[in-house]
């Protein structure tokens, strides 16, 4: 059992950094995005986020498929889609006392 959570603490680890919820995020709203795109977006060098991609990938997160020369970045994992999802919701206003 215990390796089950170290194995979800590691997952959990890998969306854990900001330019990684950030390329999440942006998939989630575009559902599909090349490095190029990523790049202007997020305002990283390549080499940066050509690492912060490897780590999703690996990680079982997200997939790329190659077209020609260059690759197209999906997610691929809904419940990394659902995690970023409850983490970057907008907070509700709460209701003033009765």
């Amino acid at each position: 059992m215990v390796d089950q959570y170290q194995k979800q603490a590691e997952w959990l680890k890998t969306l854990a950094h900001p330019v990684r919820l950030c390329i999440v995020k942006n998939l989630m709203a575009k559902g599909s995005c090349n490095v190029s795109d990523m790049q202007h977006c997020l305002q990283v060098q390549q080499s940066t986020l050509s690492m912060h991609l490897q780590k999703l990938r690996s990680a079982g997160i997200l997939e790329g498929s190659r077209t020609g020369s260059e690759v197209i970045y999906t997610l691929k994992d809904t419940a990394a889609t659902q995690i970023v999802e409850i983490l970057l919701q907008e907070e509700e206003p709460a209701l003033p006392n009765q």
